[in-house]
């Protein structure tokens, strides 16, 4: 079998149906917002319905009048019964044929493309993403739920046997490489234990589907805590149970509790029952929950992705119309939310004007507002804390640098904070070239030697994506083998730091963006949930 990408928007359009597209994204969003919004929604622990005796009114980004939903406030004792409850169903699940466990997930991926534009529609209301970036969320979950159900497959399970060969010699006592009888050797990859899932606001979705189902493929069981307080993400991570559910993922292998961190998360990372937590999120937050963790004497594995910081270098002989729209797509795409977003661009001083006239002629063609219009492309912040980095960022630039385009707010009629991309122009010393920003806020800076740029490229603690324009090859190799970023883009229009593929490009983070140097969508991504056993069995 092979692995086949999803691609829903490309393939109606290539057919030259995109017509239909809009008309099936229109129809789902009013269904959504006749039937699904407004509920009231517990938590699941062990298959079964809780309610934790609190609520938490979760509103739409787009118009904050517009009521998502109430879902259950949960506390340390609903973590611990989730805990619990997945501890009992771990011994079942992980002894369930990886075969079994990979038919379960390539059904939920079925279910997903089935629903795909109901699940499009509810990510849109609830994050404040275009209709693209949704169904392309979509599309990337289904994506890795194939994918990493055929490379499970394919690797048997990641389980290899050998032999040693036995030897008519005797000796009368043993030592390493002493002769003896034959030994059957089976080198077993075996999942931990309980994985939390600590999923981030800005994918919640495909990240979110991809720590999950990267555990629960590799045996391990789940209790999963959707973004639920600050950023409240809980309806697309009720609709993930839902789907894995009616997959036949068996009760207590997923919990889904929604809460604050403080208590639900607080007590994923510390409960000696927890053998893992896969985690997407800020780099402060990341490592504090490792630090703790170490702390009190506890040893969890940590699969996690830390956030970015991430520059483009437009170098004097680029082909400029290509480097603005690879830019501007990438810094302000979902207004910049996203950790992978272009934050900082280097650009040679001989085309700085050139390019700043066709980067601003971009951003002033994108449409701000109602991101459920077709023709809108920056939507909402996700909250009124985001508004305020925006605002501490414009002041900043004000005050240290140059506004060059946008740093206002905009009057949409709706209840949202809504906001212009934003272009400025400061020194690489300035604390927003450095600071993980999560808005759109684009830094621009000129260097005069590639050196100079590939230096304060790496001037950084992140490491996630880079890009490059340019014709020269010396200079493309030279970027290649200096830059300090997992996820490297050359000469790409679609977006010079955005938009890996599952199955095509691997997502990892170096530096202070990830942990273990191995990323999403690769070979290497289901071996962080297991670990090692060699089995010798004297025939």
């Amino acid at each position: 079998m092979d692995f086949k990408n999803e691609f829903t928007y490309k393939k109606y359009v290539e057919s030259g149906n995109e017509a239909e597209f809009d008309k099936h994204f229109d129809s789902a969003v009013d269904k959504v917002k006749r039937d699904v919004l407004g509920k009231t929604h517990p938590i699941f622990i062990g298959g079964e319905q809780a309610f934790s005796g609190g609520e938490i009114a979760e509103y739409s980004p787009i118009d904050r009048s517009m009521l998502i939903g109430k879902f259950q406030r949960g506390t340390k004792e609903n973590a611990i019964q989730g805990i619990n409850a997945a501890l009992s169903a771990f011994d079942q699940w992980s002894q369930t044929n990886y075969k079994e466990r990979a038919r379960i997930f390539r059904k939920a991926a079925q279910i997903f493309s089935r629903d795909k534009f109901i699940v499009s529609a509810i990510l849109s209301i609830e994050n404040g993403k275009t209709r693209y970036e949704s169904i392309g969320e979509v599309d990337e979950a289904i994506d890795f739920l194939n994918y990493y159900s055929l490379d499970l497959e394919k690797n048997k399970g990641f389980a290899r046997k050998t032999r040693y060969s036995a030897s008519t010699a005797k000796v009368s006592a043993g030592f390493q490489g002493a002769p003896g009888q034959e030994e059957n050797v089976k080198i077993a990859m075996k999942p931990y234990g309980v994985f939390g899932v600590i999923a981030p606001f800005n994918f919640p979705i495909s990240i979110s589907t991809g720590m999950s189902s990267g555990a629960l493929l590799s045996g391990n069981t789940v209790v999963f805590k959707p973004s639920s307080t600050d950023n409240p993400a809980m309806l697309t991570g009720l609709k993930i149970y839902e789907i894995f559910k009616e997959a036949g993922v068996p009760a207590g292998v997923f919990n889904y509790i929604t809460g604050p961190g403080s208590e639900v998360g607080e007590e994923l990372v510390t409960n000696p029952k927890v053998s893992g937590i896969a985690y997407t999120g800020s780099k402060s937050i990341g490592l504090s929950m490792i630090m703790k963790n170490y702390s009190i004497g506890q040893q969890k594995v940590f699969v996690v992705e830390m956030g970015g910081k991430n520059p483009v270098i437009v170098s004097k002989d680029a082909d400029l119309d290509k480097a603005a729209a690879g830019v501007a797509s990438a810094a302000f795409g979902f207004a910049g939310q996203k950790c992978s977003a272009c934050s900082r661009v280097y650009v040679h001083q001989l085309v700085k004007e050139e390019f700043v006239s066709k980067l601003v002629e971009k951003m002033r063609s994108f449409k701000i507002g109602d991101p459920l219009r077709k023709e809108v492309y920056v939507g909402p912040l996700i909250s009124d804390k985001a508004l305020d980095k925006y605002n501490y960022a414009v002041n900043e630039a004000n005050r240290s640098g140059k506004i060059i385009y946008g740093g206002k707010s905009v009057q949409t009629g709706l209840k949202g904070a809504y906001v212009e991309p934003t272009l400025a122009e400061v020194d690489h010393t300035n604390k927003l070239v450095h600071e993980e920003l999560f808005v759109p806020f684009l830094c621009l800076m000129t260097y005069k030697k590639l050196d100079e740029a590939l230096q304060k490229a790496n001037d950084v603690e992140y490491g996630l994506t880079a890009g490059f324009y340019g014709g020269k090859r010396s200079e493309i190799k030279e970027f290649l083998s200096k830059i300090q970023a997992g996820v490297v883009y050359v000469n790409r229009e679609t977006s010079a730091t955005t938009g890996a593929i599952v199955g095509l490009h691997t997502f990892v983070g170096w530096k202070g963006s990830g942990l273990t140097g191995k990323g999403t969508g690769s070979r290497f991504y289901l071996q962080q949930f297991m670990h090692e056993q060699s089995e010798a069995v004297v025939k």
